[in-house]
């Protein structure tokens, strides 16, 4: 009977629906330790995850199914076994499945049982949930196979361990959350350990996959709950964990224990890794943005070059008679730092083109909001005009505190194809600016520090659409103005919850739930984003534009 293990954890990227792609990886990963017992490969890794309804197609289950043949006739060679991650069919129904391949065969499945259906996941739109799974003997072993939420939830690893499992090894597909790291290892699955006193593997999968991004952090656990091992967060890795059977319990050898990022270098290593993996996954040259000498713009042009490479970012400067001096020296300042293309393109005569062409229509109507929304078309139809004429993708650079109240125009600033910033709050945004002046990201392809001049991150805020203009003239400080929306979108707080914790003018909070139940119809047309919070725009907050609740 077997008394020593080799496993490998191999934390790897994705292609959604490219399954030749998927194949040809996860056959490298073997062929590179052909000396192991086991390979492990993360949650639906043959197909992608989230394949969200691409996976209805017939097609692709026929397909993962011919794949998964032909992966498990690899293991003729006497080589390592694989557990893959796939989708199953079952006449009208369709799993979320591991399938263990050994000696050229698919020697176990095993299909996924709890069906996350809240915030980002919605698997109980495409999968049929599994039976309780019984444990998968292999080579001697007693292997129970949680499948993601099957191990966030206790009763599936508690029936495991009664049918006599040995050891748990639960693949993933876990997105990237504020702090989910932690709460992955030490209270979700140290719960799983502490429960059934079995050891446990974590896989997680890394990269981007349209707002979502993965972030690894996977881990091996002891019976015990001592950690025996810990991967990189944001970085392929293939760890070789080795296992003893000792006292007749499997025990992991101690091996690196990787650091992970604190804040806010976490939430800048999501925020560049998902844009980099959305512009090179769908085929883009670079980026194109607006830089204004604000914050927002400047920190979205840094995140861009840490990205991709200076050479692939184009900035466009595109002042109007209400643009400052300092903006255009922070602008250029932020540029020349960073090291990417600026362009001054002046927008001055298409506004005066407009204030001629509408100067009849508004003959007896005062200068308003509508101007200022002018400005920021023109803006939106300059770049995409770049866009569209040289093939970089646009990037828009509101925050989520504009967007939750409104602070956007729509088909002006909201124009285009990604928003890097489009989850994280005005007060984060200041944070990460601060970070990034100070730090290089490791996973950085532009190892400059500072990126932007300090004026850049201490001056009041301001879309300069108006003269001597300010967002809070209208808007309260973003640090209050933070917390009130924290509470209203992330907790679903009321006005009266809001007040009761902070003591703020009840009129003031009334009015900002009133802007962010307004602005919805915008959100659903605000380009995606990467996803970082618990209740993103989107994926997560699923509102309907048009209701009548309110708190306050």
């Amino acid at each position: 009977m077997t008394q020593h293990l080799t496993i490998i954890l191999s934390q790897m990227t994705q292609a959604v629906g490219d399954l030749a792609a998927n194949v040809a990886a996860m056959r490298a990963v073997r062929a590179r330790h052909a000396g192991a017992d086991l390979i492990l490969y993360p949650e639906l890794q043959l197909i992608g995850y989230p394949p969200e309804d691409l996976v209805l197609k017939p097609a692709l289950a026929d397909r993962a199914a011919h794949m998964l043949a032909e992966l498990a006739a690899d293991t003729a060679d006497g080589g390592p076994a694989m557990l893959v991650g796939s989708v199953e069919r079952d006449g009208d129904a369709l799993y979320n499945i591991v399938a263990l391949l050994d000696g050229g065969a698919i020697v176990a499945t095993r299909r996924k049982h709890e069906l996350p259906n809240y915030g980002t996941f919605d698997e109980k739109r495409v999968f049929a949930p599994g039976p309780l799974p019984d444990v998968v003997e292999w080579r001697g072993i007693r292997l129970g196979l949680p499948i993601c939420e099957d191990g966030w939830l206790p009763g599936v690893c508690r029936h495991l361990a009664g049918q006599g499992a040995e050891l748990l090894i639960s693949v993933n597909g876990s997105p990237y959350e504020i702090d989910k790291d932690d709460r992955r290892l030490t209270q979700v699955f140290a719960g799983r350990v502490a429960d059934t006193g079995l050891p446990l593997i974590f896989l997680n999968r890394v990269g981007g996959q349209d707002e979502l991004i993965f972030d690894g952090c996977s881990f091996v656990l002891n019976g015990d709950g001592a950690t025996a091992h810990r991967l990189p967060d944001w970085e392929e890795q293939e760890r070789e964990t080795r296992w003893i059977k000792d006292d007749g319990r499997w025990r992991c050898e101690a091996g690196p224990v990787a650091e992970w990022d604190q804040h806010p270098a976490d939430i800048y290593h999501a925020m560049l890794l998902s844009l980099r993996d959305y512009v090179e996954r769908n085929g883009f040259p670079g980026v194109v943005l607006g830089l204004s000498g604000g914050i927002d713009s400047a920190i979205c042009a840094a995140i861009a070059a840490d990205a991709l490479g200076p050479d692939r970012v184009w900035c466009a400067m595109m002042p109007s008679r209400f643009t400052s001096q300092a903006s255009l020296d922070d602008a250029a300042g932020c540029a020349a730092m960073i090291g990417c293309r600026l362009d001054t393109l002046s927008i001055v005569p298409a506004v005066d083109a407009f204030d001629t062409m509408l100067s009849g229509t508004f003959a007896d109507r005062d200068v308003d909001l509508t101007e200022e929304n002018v400005q920021s078309r023109i803006r939106g139809v300059t770049l995409m005009a770049l866009s569209n004429k040289f093939g970089p993708m646009l990037l828009t650079t509101g925050n989520k505190s504009e967007m939750s109240v409104g602070y956007a125009t729509i088909y002006g600033d909201m124009a285009g194809g990604y928003n890097p910033l489009k989850d994280a709050y005005k007060m984060t945004v200041f944070a990460v600016a601060k970070w990034r002046n100070a730090n290089i990201p490791r996973l950085s392809r532009n190892p400059v520090a500072p990126v932007m001049p300090g004026t850049i991150i201490t001056k009041p805020p301001s879309a300069e659409l108006r003269p001597d203009q300010k967002d809070e003239d209208s808007l309260p400080p973003y640090a209050d103005l933070d917390r009130m929306l924290h509470m209203l979108v992330e907790e679903e707080a009321s006005v009266d919850d809001v007040v009761a914790r902070y003591g703020f003018d009840r009129a003031v909070v009334a009015r900002i739930e009133r802007l962010l139940m307004l602005a919805e119809y915008k959100r659903r047309q605000a380009p995606p984003g990467v996803k970082l919070s618990t209740r993103n725009f989107g994926r997560d907050r699923r509102y309907p534009i048009t209701h009548g609740f309110r708190t306050g």
